[in-house]
């Protein structure tokens, strides 16, 4: 069972940046459900991947996204094509710089995070997005 007690308490006390907290906590709440993280913040002169983790034999290309409200469609809608687009593109490189991952199965996911009352609300969405 998840303690999105200690989670919340994380995001309350450690003095950084409002989304490298989402990160932080966004990994703490993937790993309790198996992923194990390879890299975080990964980045390239286009654009950076938050976070890159293993589910099984499935290397996962992760973005965190934290609003403080739904106005404006929310954590999850403002991944917008071009924002896919440049994690696509990173997503890349990053295969290209580790190529034992090359023949792994990939997916990218996104992990939206809102404060709810005492918590945190997170909305996990598996193959948010598709290379085409």
């Amino acid at each position: 069972m998840i303690n999105f007690s200690l989670i919340t308490q994380f995001f309350n006390k450690v003095p950084i940046h409002q989304g490298q907290k989402a990160e932080k906590a966004a990994c703490i709440y993937l790993k309790k459900h198996g992923l194990k993280l390879i890299q975080a913040n990964f980045s390239a002169p286009f654009g950076e991947i938050d976070l890159i983790m293993q589910e099984k034999d499935t290397l996962v290309f992760i973005e965190v996204r934290y609003r403080k409200n739904n106005h404006y469609g929310g954590a999850i809608a403002s991944v917008n094509l071009k924002k896919q687009k440049k994690i696509i593109k990173t997503a890349q490189l990053f295969l290209i710089q580790y190529p034992q991952y090359q023949k792994k199965p990939k997916r990218f996911d996104i992990v939206g995070i809102t404060p709810k009352e005492e918590k945190q609300d997170f909305i996990w969405i598996k193959n948010a997005f598709l290379v085409s």
